[in-house]
């Protein structure tokens, strides 16, 4: 029963729509279990680049069955403007896109509460990407959310519509001293939305299991990152959802017996969008790459990526918090013309040597990194295929990498592309291939 998990082992932004799209070619079934679109993979084939916020990343095969899971947040009006893109420029969305009945949506107010309240944060201001995310999920959590098969339900929807916008508009007003939102036209504007994705909704999970019982491939795709997790990332520089492993399962509905492999996705250095701690970020007029060529903006924020060198403290912590069973290293040609690389191998706090992550985002905040460095390998890789084509530098980069981690590393990614991949282990394969 082969079940993989593809997580981000970073802040997000690692590549990881380029590892599940090639993946995919052994997957017939691709599930996306959490978060909403507030992230957002990038995916090139030739000539075309697909940038996705909400579908899952397999969509782009044709063979494959694509599932949106309970643990997402959906807001029905950027699904179904993504649905349409797609299916504009050629990709078949019938019998092939499903969406679990138990996924929780976004209305208009939560998007509105979101940046009323970051402006009120202070302290807690995390830089919100504003689609309403960390207001749907508080709702969830709350017991006030609307879910899917509500919102199909004609009869129950206006009635739940009603007692929570009287709800939120109360805080609108009253809090924020914001205007209301009209009823009538969330309501109508949403019963639409219903009758558009109606034809997509299906029992997610029971689906999914079968499948995995059946011995059919399932690949499992996060979103985000290990350190954005709403428990065990740079609290409270996180995100609303649990972006680890664990939270997969619970969000795919599926038993974590089920899962095969977990494959953990890492740039060759390390990136962060928006407020918190980066370790081992450059400081300015130190960066090493160029940001244009490197393509270091967020897919759905646009913003400027910050730029570090790999972290092994993260990354090894990253392990253990989601149990991986190998790494997909990505982004590795674009140290290509770097003279000296370094690792950050532990961090100075207060003059102590650590190689941990301390609980206090203030705390990792003043850590000083402590770095190892390796000779470059000064050559282009992009064209490479194999491990042994690899610059004998690169070779040891990545060798110590495995050994910084204590994970081995099964994937490498030498361009945007799909055959700019390097596969040394298949996650769905039982034989490990030699190097």
């Amino acid at each position: 029963m082969p079940g993989v998990i593809v997580v981000g082992a970073q802040w997000g932004d690692e590549g990881k729509g380029k590892i599940i799209d090639i993946l995919t070619t052994e997957a017939k079934h691709i599930v996306r279990a959490q978060g909403g679109n507030n992230a957002g993979h990038t995916i090139i084939i030739g000539q075309e680049e697909y940038k996705l916020h909400l579908t899952p990343s397999g969509i782009l095969h044709p063979h494959t069955q694509c599932y949106i899971g309970a643990g997402t947040v959906i807001d029905p009006e950027v699904l179904i403007l993504e649905m349409n893109k797609l299916e504009s420029r050629g990709i078949d969305l019938t019998g092939r896109l499903w969406i679990s009945p138990a996924a929780h949506i976004i209305f208009p107010f939560h998007r509105k509460l979101d940046l009323l309240l970051e402006q009120r944060k202070g302290l807690r201001a995390v830089g919100t990407t504003g689609r309403g995310i960390g207001p749907c999920y508080a709702d969830k959590a709350n017991r006030l959310g609307i879910r899917m098969a509500e919102m199909l339900n004609p009869e129950l929807f206006p009635k739940l519509l009603e007692t929570v916008l009287k709800l939120k508009n109360e805080e609108l007003t009253k809090l924020y001293n914001s205007e209301p939102l009209s009823y009538e036209e969330i309501c109508s504007e949403y019963t639409r939305y219903a009758q558009y994705l109606n034809p997509h909704i299906a029992s997610v999970e029971e689906i999914i299991d079968n499948a995995v019982v059946a011995g059919e491939n399932v690949l499992f795709e996060g979103a985000q990152g290990t350190f954005l997790d709403t428990t065990t990332g740079t609290y409270p520089y996180v995100t609303s959802s649990n972006t680890v492993a664990g939270g997969i399962c619970t969000g795919a509905g599926i038993g974590p017996s089920r899962i095969t492999h977990t494959l953990g996705v890492i740039k060759a250095y390390t990136t962060r969008v928006g407020l918190g701690p980066l370790p081992s970020e450059v400081e300015e007029g130190e960066e090493f790459l160029d940001h244009q060529a490197a393509r270091e903006f967020g897919t759905t924020t646009r913003r400027k990526r910050r730029i570090g060198w790999f972290d092994a403290v993260l990354a090894k912590t990253a392990a253990k918090l989601n149990g991986l069973d190998s790494l997909a290293l990505t982004k590795l040609d674009i140290l290509d013309q770097v003279e000296t690389i370094k690792l950050c191998v532990a961090y100075d706090i207060c003059g102590e040597r650590v190689s941990r992550l301390p609980y206090l985002a203030e705390d990792l905040q003043k850590t000083k990194p402590i770095y190892e460095e390796m000779p470059g390998w000064k050559t282009t890789t992009t064209s490479m295929s194999t491990f042994e084509e690899l610059p004998i530098e690169a070779q040891n980069y990545l060798k110590r990498i495995e050994t910084l981690t204590e994970v081995p590393i099964s994937i490498i990614s030498v361009g945007p592309e799909r055959d700019q991949t390097i596969v040394l282990n298949n996650p769905f394969a039982v034989e490990e291939l030699a190097r």
